[in-house]
């Protein structure tokens, strides 16, 4: 089976430029690729058999830390599940041991990863200069929701969708409450 794998960093992205025509079933996250704690990303891995093949478009919407995209490819082609990259045209299988595409991985992956570290730099002086010119306003954080009550519902038997219905909260929201991350 192909699986597709698409990601954009922010809900008003638009996820068309990846194009994955061809492929049998399409996992999409709108969520940062910082960290690997995404729930299409870990639905999909979930997902995926022995012999599957997942596509990407590019290697940093897979990941944009190299030890995270390391790990998923290694947690992939342990289940004996390809990964190809559509714009670097690289394949990687548990099967081959490819010493060439190994050193494209890691060069990419610290290029995406190098990326976000300037990334997070521009936004940092750009947000310093916002403040100097008084333009710049911390967002507010919603009122905290009731960990209590999220953990309840979930004793009740409400899947995850269920009980972010039921509290107007997102999915991840309560993905992170019940990880204790939030």
């Amino acid at each position: 089976m192909k699986v597709g794998y698409r990601r954009v960093s922010s809900i008003d992205q638009n996820l068309d430029r990846q194009d994955m025509s061809g492929v049998d079933r399409v996992f999409e996250d709108k969520a940062s690729g910082k960290d690997t704690d995404r729930v299409a990303l870990q639905e999909m891995i979930a997902f995926v058999r022995s012999g599957d093949e997942v596509i990407v478009h590019s290697i940093d919407r897979l990941a944009r830390d190299l030890r995270d995209l390391q790990g998923i490819i290694k947690a992939l082609n342990d289940k004996c599940v390809s990964v190809e990259f559509i714009s670097e045209r690289l394949v990687f299988s548990g099967a081959e041991n490819d010493a060439f595409a190994k050193l494209q991985l890691q060069m990419m992956g610290a290029f995406a990863e190098f990326e976000r570290a300037i990334i997070r730099k521009r936004q940092a002086e750009g947000i310093e200069k916002a403040k100097q010119r008084g333009v710049y306003a911390n967002r507010k954080r919603k009122s905290t929701i009731n960990v209590k009550r999220v953990k309840g519902l979930k004793d009740e038997g409400l899947n995850n969708s269920e009980i972010a219905a039921h509290m107007s909260i997102s999915r991840m929201s309560v993905y992170r409450l019940l990880k204790g991350v939030a």
